[in-house]
């Protein structure tokens, strides 16, 4: 069940338009993909990923924050670069820390479930 706090601070967007979910993680190869690939043809939700580091699969960007209406970072590491890097761009954005480490291959089964019940509390799968 998600706090009341949280649900107040959730962006709200007409009920006809997609929320807009971006995941990251350092390299962009194993967990935010395989979270991207979670909702990819969903009704309610479009997703992207990227990474934080240099040699990420896709860098993430100011372009990506403002996309997104809800940013999951995979570590607190992520986060705090990601407010380093771009704090104009997250001015508003709601920023979320799933505190999954890098131990997960893509598409791992296991990966899968910690990020369903991770995600679970922010949007339905």
């Amino acid at each position: 069940m998600t706090p009341r706090h949280l649900i107040a601070s959730l962006p709200t967007v007409p009920s006809s338009a997609k929320t807009h979910l971006l995941f990251v993680c350092s390299r962009n190869q194993w967990r935010s993909p395989t979270a991207e690939a979670l909702f990819k043809n969903h009704p309610r939700y479009s997703a992207r990923s990227a990474g934080t580091e240099n040699g990420a699969r896709i860098k993430v960007t100011a372009c990506h924050l403002g996309w997104a209406d809800l940013i999951f970072c995979m570590e607190r590491k992520h986060a705090d670069r990601l407010r380093e890097r771009f704090p104009e761009a997250l001015a508003g954005k709601r920023l979320i820390t799933l505190r999954i480490p890098d131990d997960y291959a893509f598409m791992d089964p296991e990966l899968i479930a910690v990020l369903q019940a991770e995600l679970a509390a922010y949007v339905d799968l």
